[in-house]
């Protein structure tokens, strides 16, 4: 939980501007009123799903494009609106968000969000690349509010509020597993807003690479993880499991690999009273060769494994010591710890936006 409340008044803003970039995306935060400034915004993950709860006095959110190239992933996020109300505009669209409406949005793009009181939201995060819809799609859906009086946001509303309520009260496996269906619905809910009139054998196939695209994330620490196993496992051909990331821009052992990376780059750079190894990292998620690992982990992120976790870790001591000396006393070891989980180092990682 990162929070105002002890912050001295004439550095309120300047702290919730940073504690909101790093908690969600580098982001400007301008507040519409005179007053004191009173925000707080609570994250926890949900396997490789962020999840954050925000609570801010009236304000201006921005995502410019100079702010983008600071990010280090590409993500989308879905935000649920718990009360108050918002104006947000992306890709030339404007949409009125009342209370309990969704929004999609893509970080690598620009967007802004005007609160003209105070609101609470909830904010879901998740790589662009896990979602296994084009991006085509995403744009068609970004700056609409998506209702939830009936159809498949009356489903998925009360599902998101519960999960966001009880985020860190699940076990690692069951974290993984919820966090798999979560993109999966948020992944039809795209689908079938951007295909109002798709046909049956479209949606069927959606839903089938979805199901795919799940089954290598829970998966990802068998070594013997293949399109050959992925196909048995769902009564299909290889060669049909091959036809159905043709359209993604990857190849299936790409996205093995690439997923696989994605979480060892995450776990290297997360902060524990005990830091496991490099090569029991890479065992965990699948990798049989440690030095096959560092070939593959280098040519992605530009460094050493090893060195990527030295790197990360000056960067979060350095951020940390900056935010205390900033505001101190306000902000506890494990709130200004909240971002080192959340995606790797901005200046390293080779994804833009």
């Amino acid at each position: 939980m990162l929070t105002t409340a002890s912050v001295p008044d004439r550095d309120k803003v300047a702290y919730w501007n940073d504690a909101v970039s790093r908690t969600l995306v580098p982001m400007t935060v301008a507040p519409r009123g005179d007053g004191p400034f009173d925000g707080r915004i609570a994250t926890d993950r949900l396997g490789y799903l962020q999840v954050s709860t925000m609570e801010a006095d009236a304000e201006r959110v921005s995502r410019t494009p100079a702010l983008i190239a600071r990010s280090s992933e590409a993500l989308v996020a879905v935000g649920v609106q718990i009360s108050g109300t918002a104006i947000f505009i992306q890709d030339g669209r404007r949409a009125e968000v009342g209370e309990g409406d969704l929004v999609v949005y893509d970080t690598t793009r620009p967007y802004s969000f005007d609160y003209p009181q105070r609101f609470a939201t909830h904010v879901f995060q998740l790589p662009r690349r896990a979602l296994g819809v084009p991006d085509s799609d995403i744009r068609q859906v970004t700056g609409n509010a998506i209702g939830t009086g009936d159809g498949f946001g009356a489903v998925l509303l009360p599902f998101l509020a519960t999960l966001a309520s009880s985020v860190d009260g699940y076990p690692p496996a069951v974290a993984n597993r919820l966090a798999g269906n979560v993109v999966d619905l948020f992944a039809t809910l795209i689908t079938e807003r951007a295909h109002p009139g798709g046909t049956v054998a479209d949606t069927a196939r959606s839903h089938l690479l979805l199901r795919v695209r799940d089954h290598i994330n829970r998966n990802l620490g068998d070594p013997d993880l293949s399109p050959e196993s992925i196909a048995r496992t769902h009564r299909i051909s290889v060669r049909y499991l091959h036809r159905l990331f043709e359209g993604e821009g990857i190849t299936v052992g790409q996205f093995i690999r690439q997923r696989r990376l994605e979480e060892c780059g995450r776990e290297l750079a997360s902060r524990g009273r005990t830091a496991p190894t490099v090569s029991a990292v890479a065992q965990r998620w699948g990798f049989v060769n440690p030095a096959h690992f560092s070939r593959a982990f280098r040519a992605t992120y530009g460094v050493s494994p090893r060195e990527w976790r030295n790197l990360r870790t000056a960067q979060d001591d350095a951020r940390r010591s900056a935010a205390v000396t900033s505001a101190p006393g306000t902000i506890p070891k494990a709130a200004a710890d909240v971002h080192g989980a959340d995606r790797p180092a901005a200046d390293l990682s080779p994804s833009g936006g």
